[in-house]
């Protein structure tokens, strides 16, 4: 039992240590802080109050709308508490016959109160209004619903932008867990699947990778988080997908490759961080957004390809198995790049597969398993 727990929170303690290790998540936030920012700074964040406030969590937007509209009615209820007062229409003040009031039945605090939401809101119950006995209070009422109007358009603008962020689209983007390498046409590749969960496209879809590393420069100068970039595409091109199913992506590990000098018992030694970018246009709001992810060393599988998803129903309506979407087997590969293009025949693994369970799977070759098409 203690060996259990003591495992367990060792895997707990490998996972948090892979975390912070990470500049991206696997969700896409950017694991980075600032520091020693000088406070003149802030004031530019204030400039760009509305950028700002539609960054803010919901937690903080929802503490800023309760408290903005009920601080205002506060205030306002004062200063309508202070203009009964001024003009002696509270109950403890003596009133001479024929009195006046500023506003009707506004003659203490709480009704001050009241009579504050209710300008503001626009509910107006009836039971108190406004006379025109008091110029001061006919002012008060302007100003309060010219400011209330500010307040509405300001605090629902910044919740209907929060909810119309692009960036939730992009939560319905999938990526796999794990990125293979396996060969494909002739090449030794680097494969990572894609799929869109809704049914609207994403119009104009590019796909590009940075490759994130500590280096040292022939000056000896170390450069950390140094930026490689990793050309992705997929059989009909990079740019322009045709996104209405899930796609592999696939990098070409070549001469060019930063991959090219890695093998697979040097792999998972390598400090390095895959971050895989998707940009695109939602077809349904036409607002673009970004969809990245990461995959660090111990996330890359060296000899293996991605199952197929893609098949044909018996009535004839292409199908998607997500239950294999992030499954792969082994494939027949090279103990490393230069290997694949110099030493024929060194290969690991025995090719070995199943078929797709619950369709009935396309007949498609061996060099487009890892692709999909349709």
């Amino acid at each position: 039992m203690l060996g259990y727990f003591r495992e367990r929170i060792q895997e707990r303690l490998a996972e948090r240590r892979i975390r912070k290790a990470r500049l991206v998540t696997k969700d896409g936030r950017c694991n980075i802080e600032f520091g020693n920012v000088n406070y003149s700074t802030h004031f530019a964040f204030m400039a760009d109050f509305w950028t700002t406030f539609v960054e803010f969590r919901w937690r903080f937007v929802l503490f800023f709308f309760i408290a903005s509209f009920t601080l205002s009615w506060f205030i306002f209820g004062l200063l309508w508490y202070w203009i009964a007062r001024s003009n002696g229409d509270l109950t403890w003040q003596t009133q001479p016959e024929g009195h006046t009031p500023c506003v009707d039945n506004v003659v203490g605090l709480t009704t001050s109160f009241l009579y504050s939401l209710e300008t503001q809101t626009t509910i107006g119950y009836g039971g108190r209004a406004i006379t025109p006995q008091c110029a001061g209070a006919v002012a008060l009422i302007i100003i309060q619903s010219l400011i209330g109007a500010i307040i509405n358009c300001f605090m629902c603008g910044i919740i209907l932008a929060k909810i119309s962020l692009p960036k939730k689209r992009a939560k319905t983007i999938l990526f796999s867990d794990m990125a293979v390498i396996s060969p494909k046409e002739g090449a030794l590749c680097l494969s990572i699947r894609v799929a869109n969960m809704r049914k609207t496209m994403i119009i104009g879809s590019q796909i590009y990778g940075k490759l994130l590393r500590t280096t040292i420069t022939p000056d000896g100068e170390t450069i950390i988080m140094d930026q490689v970039n990793i050309d992705f595409m997929v059989d009909a091109g990079k740019d322009n997908l045709f996104f209405v199913c899930p796609l592999t992506l696939y990098h070409v590990i070549n001469k060019g490759s930063p991959f090219f000098e890695m093998a697979i018992d040097t792999l998972h030694r390598q400090e390095f961080e895959l971050v895989v970018f998707l940009d695109g246009t939602a077809e349904s709001t036409s607002s673009t957004c970004q969809v990245r992810t990461s995959f660090i060393p111990q996330e890359i599988m060296w000899g293996y390809k991605f199952m197929p998803i893609i098949s044909r129903s018996k009535e004839g309506k292409y199908r998607v198995d997500f239950s294999n979407f992030s499954k792969v087997v082994p494939v027949t590969t090279a103990h490393c790049a230069y290997c694949f293009h110099n030493i024929k025949g060194h290969h690991l693994h025995s090719k070995d597969g199943r078929d797709n369970q619950g369709f009935e799977v396309i007949d498609i070759g061996d060099h487009h398993t890892n692709i999909t098409k349709m």
